[in-house]
């Protein structure tokens, strides 16, 4: 049976359409949602846990409707963005809390609660309230809770949003474990490497549509194929153009601040080989940045080329 299955799913909250006729078919693995802030990816995690019905379309979560199939729901672990914790109780009652509410005895969720706690590397903190917990331990938390039930499909909204580095290293590393051991997930994030760390299946969302589906490293080649700005900081920017305009795959250049320049360039990786070349013979290079390289950057290029009616 395939966990999730999306047709032509659309979602309206009064006047606002938030996803506009997905499909999407996830039949295991890993798959990372990605999409900016406001892209519809928490509504598509609505849909796909039973929280809200699609306005049009289907929402199919193990071959039934999700929002009128409460056997189904049974079968997820659920990891929202945003926190609903009792901040009076400790991680311990919470997730034990929330492992009665799975179906388990009192016994049985208190064992079962203290496993996925340990999981998270949180048997120290376990006995403390969660008041006085980090934002990254309350994300271990949550997870500890998605997870206390054993279930055979995770929904993973935002995992790791707010977390410092050693906390996002510690859960990406508790998040392969379970794909490892055959857990189907779907993470969404606004960042790509938080998803290149787990997976290569990707699908893209933007303004409450697929933009993008598949291999990640197609989502890199995009990043490469749209056009490309870098800005250098340098002690002679005046002389880089001349070392630089001569190439096929620069097409402008443009000097602003006292030290900088910006040039635009078809080809970045051919670039960035030239410019180390340049730094290599002598010139300081003390910045060099790109607007471009990033998830927004991308998902402007695809939307101007929906607009433009080709096909990604």
């Amino acid at each position: 049976m395939i966990p999730i299955l999306l047709e032509r799913a659309s979602k309206w909250y009064g006047q606002v359409l938030a996803l506009s006729e997905v499909d999407l078919k996830v039949s295991g693995g890993v798959v990372g949602l990605l999409g900016p802030n406001g892209a519809g990816k928490s509504t598509m995690m609505r849909l796909i846990t039973g929280l809200a019905e699609p306005t049009q379309g289907r929402a199919l979560l193990f071959g039934a409707p999700a929002f009128h199939a409460p056997e189904a729901r049974r079968r997820i672990g659920y990891c929202p963005e945003h926190e609903g914790m009792y901040e009076d109780l400790t991680g311990l009652e919470f997730v034990t809390a929330m492992s009665e509410l799975s179906g388990m005895d009192p016994a049985q969720a208190r064992r079962r609660a203290e496993e996925a706690l340990a999981a998270m590397d949180l048997t120290g903190a376990m006995h403390r309230s969660l008041r006085g917990y980090s934002k990254g331990m309350r994300q271990r938390t949550k997870l500890a809770q998605a997870i206390v039930h054993d279930p055979e499909l995770l929904i993973l909204d935002e995992p790791l949003t707010g977390c410092d580095p050693i906390a996002r290293a510690a859960i990406v590393e508790r998040i392969r474990g379970l794909a490892a051991a055959g857990k189907t997930i779907v993470m969404s994030s606004h960042v790509l490497y938080e998803i290149e760390a787990l997976t290569e299946t990707i699908v893209v969302l933007f303004r409450g549509q697929v933009l993008a589906e598949g291999n990640v490293f197609r989502l890199r080649e995009l990043i490469d194929e749209h056009p490309h700005r870098v800005r250098i900081r340098c002690e002679r920017p005046r002389e880089l153009p001349r070392e630089l305009l001569g190439r096929d795959h620069v097409v402008r250049v443009e000097l602003g601040e006292p030290g900088a320049l910006t040039l635009e360039t078809r080809a970045p990786d051919d670039l960035y080989d030239a410019i180390a070349g340049i730094a290599a013979e002598g010139m300081a290079i003390a910045e060099l940045t790109s607007p471009d390289a990033n998830l927004q950057a991308v998902f402007e290029y695809l939307t101007e080329e929906r607009r433009k009616g080709k096909k990604t």
